[in-house]
């Protein structure tokens, strides 16, 4: 007889997380199942969810995790983080997933870390609290990996700055009711570049349409336009010209969460594989009996275990505030192309059942296909773990941090 082991790791065989993030942990769980998971294929149908799910979000507190508590937040670690996004693969809903992470990991932490205090009253504080969403701009139709090609600008009429311009690929962006916008200040290159604080209900800004896409269906993807937007300079969010360094150095909590959201739902397409596995049968024999798949699931256990270490070893990195860009970016390129494998094997546990919508491991392959292309594609990883001489040399012209 063939003794099964369970294919999801028992996070408190961990020696990062407490008995808090554990308590934690169960409660978005339950939330994401209760909330979530029975009205996620509905809402994919739909290619939307529901607006609320953001303040019943925030009431569990996902959007202040590691916010101060004056700002509504609970003052915890990157360990509660890496809590909830475990917990969170069971809302088999990729898409809601997406645009929490950008509430929770991309924009409120450039608005604690750079805003003033009138700033955060204004900004953070309702987003924590879900009741303001939010979106970041970057990329633009000829701008994605290249940031410091971006065109958008951001010229100063006496009190007033008057912005021009497009961004595309904006998750949460046509909900959102303000945005962490990156637009050119100055011609020069890198420090010609500042971070915004936008409101959407401005004259002269305009949802071209939500992009129809391969994946996160149901996560609103927009491409924005800006004709001669006029905001209080006041928005401006930190140092004016200094939003590009900012952004580098927010790039490793974008990808670092990437990377926790990644691993999470790989581990769930695993538990869905295995189940229908232990379940469907063939030939008078359940699928997972046959050693082709056994060794397949026992092979993926394995690299998935190996990637949570490389996730968790960058986790802890951060957490103790210590330089990680080498072990981040690692983190990031091999849960997110592992991924890729993953999810295909585990869907084809399924057969034909698998490429239907009725099931959610269809869902999660598709959704995960786009972690190799966002938050920096793995082309992009390769370059930042191993520059080429040439590379190098072009970089000698960007000032440090």
């Amino acid at each position: 007889m063939i003794v099964e082991a369970s294919v999801s790791a028992d996070r408190r065989e961990y020696p990062y997380f407490t008995e808090e993030h554990e308590l934690f942990r169960e409660t978005v769980k339950r939330f994401c199942r209760d909330e979530i998971a029975r009205n996620a294929k509905e809402w994919e149908d739909a290619h939307a969810y529901p607006r609320e799910l953001f303040k019943k979000a925030a009431g569990l507190g996902l959007f202040g995790i590691r916010v101060a508590p004056e700002w509504g937040g609970a003052d915890m670690d990157w360990w509660a983080s890496a809590a909830a996004y475990d917990a969170l693969r069971y809302t088999d809903f990729p898409s809601f997933n997406i645009g929490l992470m950008v509430q929770a990991d991309l924009t409120i932490p450039l608005i604690e870390k750079l805003g003033r205090t009138d700033q955060k009253r204004e900004f953070l504080g309702p987003a924590v609290l879900g009741d303001r969403i939010a979106a970041l701009g970057i990329s633009e139709p000829e701008c994605g990996s290249d940031v410091a090609a971006m065109r958008t600008s951001a010229r100063e009429v006496g009190d007033e700055l008057v912005i021009s311009g497009q961004k595309l690929w904006i998750t949460n962006g046509a909900i959102a009711d303000f945005i962490v916008l990156a637009a050119r200040t100055s011609k020069n290159r890198h420090r010609g570049i500042s971070l915004i604080l936008f409101p959407t209900d401005v004259k002269g800004f305009s949802v071209g349409g939500r992009i129809s896409k391969v994946g996160h269906v149901a996560s609103d993807t927009a491409h924005l336009f800006f004709d001669d937007c006029h905001i209080p300079k006041r928005y401006l969010l930190g140092r004016q010209n200094r939003g590009f360094y900012y952004l580098m150095e927010h790039l490793q909590g974008e990808r670092l969460a990437t990377s926790l959201l990644v691993l999470s739902f790989m581990d769930r397409a695993m538990e869905l594989a295995v189940e229908y596995g232990r379940q469907r049968t063939a030939f008078g024999r359940r699928i997972l009996d046959n050693q082709v798949w056994r060794h397949k699931i026992a092979e993926h256990r394995a690299n998935v275990e190996a990637a949570r270490w490389l996730v968790y070893r960058a986790t802890d990195l951060v957490n103790r505030g210590s330089p990680a860009v080498p072990e981040v970016t690692m983190a990031k390129l091999f849960t997110s192309d592992l991924a890729q494998r993953v999810t295909y094997d585990c869907m084809q546990i399924f057969g034909g059942f698998g490429y239907t919508t009725e099931y959610p491991i269809g869902r999660i392959w598709r959704d995960l296909r786009l972690y190799t292309i966002g938050a920096g594609t793995s082309e992009i990883m390769k370059e930042i773990l191993m520059p080429t001489s040439e590379s190098r040399g072009r970089r000698r012209d960007i000032p440090r941090r």
